[in-house]
């Protein structure tokens, strides 16, 4: 996720800034997806899972707030 943001913030439009943006949303459900299987595979707690998923969550909600801004 903070690759594809550095990685967006060198682009040349913000149009393409938004895209990595975007790849960096989608990502955060990629690792609560992994999250989750680590939590029925016993290798992390559910209060841990619980932890991590809300981070993604707010972080998730971040990244698609500053698209928005720069979408205005």
């Amino acid at each position: 996720m903070p690759n594809n943001i550095a990685e967006g913030s060198g682009s040349s439009s913000k149009k393409e800034f938004v895209q990595f943006l975007n790849i960096a949303r989608r990502s955060t459900f990629e690792n609560a997806s992994m999250i989750i299987i680590f939590s029925q595979e016993k290798l992390i707690s559910e209060d841990i899972k619980d932890e991590i998923i809300g981070e993604l969550d707010v972080l998730c909600r971040m990244i698609t707030a500053f698209s928005r801004t720069l979408l205005s």
